[in-house]
């Protein structure tokens, strides 16, 4: 009993060092809220110079220095597309790379409202194309969320990685599991790789199986995907087949998927599709229909061919017919 009356005095002290700590981010966060009214107020009002002079002494965007505060109205005018307002703010000094607490960015912010116009002014100030948040997002990746081909576009163009580093969220799958099919086609001509794997997720072709997004998988196999690569031992025939996705199970059985490979719990595509299911009846049917010459044929020349050189089919000396056909057209 007398150990713990003579420790309850250092467990007070202790009390009081997290109530000073609480207090001081609660004074913090009203400072931070009362500024970004008052920059707000001065913007709206016209007085812009007197609200650069606050951003300038508070936000320290000159100094290139990244701020605590959560949003900036450079952040603000960028992800409600207020062009004008944000060039008259970036005309005023305002740091075009300027972030918040979780490194978002206005660039991160127009990508992902779709505002194209506002990208464009931000990357001219200098905003960085390949900027990540504290959870390794890019302006490419919330671009592809947003499903804005216009903003992928132009971030691709002014230097975006079109592949992600490792442990970085991927603008691919981002695209392929939300039926993004632009951004999926503007990504693949930029170099980016169909085959990315991510263990826990797959490769991008699974993903659009898994989400039933037949136009992002015929985009992906015309991209030179491979028909047989998915998660671990799990085909994107079997994400088909469990999907019930009938076109996409004929699309990656045209595309040469083995309708024979076992995945982990040794199943077949067909064994995984939910019973008197229509995936399951194309299956089945497939298994007792041999294929024919021709689509063994344009399965070997485009083997052979190359995912690297398939965009160099129409260019080959053949009747345009044969070029529609090599394209799965």
């Amino acid at each position: 009993m007398t150990n713990f009356l003579e420790e309850r005095p250092f467990g007070s002290q202790y009390t009081n060092v997290y109530l000073s700590i609480f207090a001081l981010f609660c004074f913090k966060l009203f400072v931070k809220i009362s500024l970004n009214i008052l920059t707000h107020f001065y913007v709206v009002k016209g007085n812009r110079k007197e609200a650069a002079r606050i951003a300038a002494e508070f936000y320290d965007f000159g100094q290139g220095h990244s701020s605590w505060a959560d949003r900036s109205p450079l952040h603000e005018a960028a992800s409600q597309g207020r062009l004008l307002a944000l060039k008259t703010l970036l005309s005023q000094g305002y740091n075009a790379n300027l972030v918040t607490i979780d490194h978002v960015t206005p660039l991160h912010e127009a990508c992902l409202g779709d505002h194209v116009a506002c990208a464009r002014a931000l990357i001219e100030a200098g905003a960085n194309v390949n900027a990540t948040t504290i959870d390794g997002v890019t302006p490419l990746f919330n671009a592809c969320s947003a499903g804005s081909a216009t903003c992928t576009e132009v971030l691709l163009e002014h230097g975006a990685n079109p592949q992600p580093e490792p442990c970085q969220p991927s603008p691919i799958h981002e695209a392929s599991s939300k039926g993004r099919t632009a951004c999926v086609e503007a990504l693949i001509s930029w170099g980016a790789d169909v085959d990315y794997d991510i263990p826990h997720l797959g490769t991008p072709l699974y993903i659009a199986c898994a989400s039933r997004e037949l136009q992002c998988t015929r985009k992906l196999l015309d991209g030179g995907a491979n028909v047989q690569k998915g998660r671990f031992l799990d085909t994107p025939l079997h994400a088909a087949a469990q999907k019930d996705c009938p076109e996409i199970v004929k699309v990656l059985l045209e595309f040469g998927a083995n309708i024979n490979t076992r995945n982990l719990e040794l199943q077949k595509a067909v064994e995984t599709a939910p019973p008197s299911s229509l995936a399951e009846r194309v299956l089945m049917h497939y298994e007792v229909t041999p294929r024919s010459l021709s689509e063994l044929c344009r399965l070997c020349i485009r083997e052979y061919l190359g995912r690297t050189r398939l965009h160099l089919i129409p260019q080959l000396r053949l009747p345009p017919l044969l070029h529609r056909f090599l394209q799965h057209r």
